[in-house]
């Protein structure tokens, strides 16, 4: 939530946009179960709302989460629950640990609590299908990116747009790494003849004078989130998203240089900033999605992650 320009030399950029995960559920239904949901919930309070608010027969599904394979879909979720079971991706030798308790222990409950709680086809779900159904009033709670919140409150694409509440991500072990963190930027490659119309784009497209016209034109329940930090000191901001304080407190309390229990050699939240992990989440991503279709077994889809992860850090010299 900085604005500015950096410079590393071969482009400019600045972060436009960021975003955390957050636990967003239909507090209508929670108050018909008689839960009142912590602002910082735990996984075992998540189970037992799920159990009471579970009602497919009338089209509802007690919790939607990513399914589909992919580093940055089923694996962003993964890994924050991963992480706040006291697990890591890499040890400090650099060696995977996808056959550890805590991997066995996340992903185990996470494959039991769709199957219990969740949409049928699961393991197809990402951002955009949960949106879909969230919007549709098909689920009763959906921990996922921060940014959902502008959309699933919005009255003109949710029909549950006024029945919903926020609370941050869910922890089991250790609140550390439970909640992602991502940024999107604009950059300016180097070798642009216009360098200095599009920095004075870029800046004009970052700064409170940008957030202030889209809502004067559109209202403040739609100018862009996860920006700036003045966006949420604004009052006229804080009244028309009453997601706001808990965006701010997941985005905040990210932190990708200690994301994890056992001290990690990477850095990363819900990925390792490393050449390697888009492949290794790739294929990590496929062997889970397969274990929650019931293909494969979680041991089984773990081992041949290990095997998948151990032969790319091999090969890329980490260790012999």
């Amino acid at each position: 939530m900085r604005n500015g320009l950096s410079v590393d030399g071969k482009m400019f950029a600045v972060p436009f946009y960021g975003e955390s995960s957050m636990l967003m559920y239909r507090k209508d239904l929670a108050d018909k179960a008689g839960i009142k949901v912590a602002d910082k919930p735990t996984w075992d309070d998540i189970t037992t709302l799920a159990s009471k608010i579970h009602d497919p027969k009338n089209g509802v599904y007690g919790i939607c989460l990513r399914g589909k394979p992919g580093w940055g879909d089923n694996m962003a979720f993964l890994s924050t629950l991963v992480n706040t079971y006291g697990g890591q991706w890499f040890d400090m030798s650099w060696k995977p640990q996808l056959e550890s308790k805590p991997w066995k222990e996340a992903i185990g409950f996470y494959v039991d609590l769709l199957n219990k709680y969740g949409p049928p086809g699961s393991s197809a779900n990402s951002f955009n299908e949960i949106l879909a159904l969230y919007n549709e009033g098909k689920c009763g709670m959906w921990i996922d990116a921060t940014i959902a919140a502008s959309f699933i409150t919005d009255p003109k694409q949710s029909k549950v747009a006024d029945k919903v509440a926020f609370a941050q991500a869910p922890t089991k072990v250790t609140p550390k790494g439970a909640n992602w963190l991502w940024a999107w930027a604009l950059a300016i490659p180097a070798g642009t003849q216009k360098a200095d119309a599009a920095q004075k784009f870029v800046t004009w497209a970052t700064s409170k004078d940008y957030i202030e016209l889209v809502a004067k034109t559109n209202g403040w329940g739609h100018v862009p989130t996860g920006t700036r930090k003045s966006t949420y000191a604004n009052p006229n901001f804080q009244k028309a998203a009453k997601f706001a304080a808990a965006e701010k407190a997941a985005i905040d309390s990210a932190n990708p240089n200690d994301s994890t229990l056992p001290k990690s050699p990477y850095v990363g939240v819900q990925f390792a900033a490393i050449p390697e992990f888009q492949s290794i989440g790739i294929a990590v991503g496929q062997q889970m999605s397969a274990a929650l279709a019931g293909k494969t077994s979680v041991d089984a889809a773990l081992k041949a992650s290990q095997t998948a992860a151990d032969r790319e850090m091999r090969k890329a010299g980490y260790y012999k």
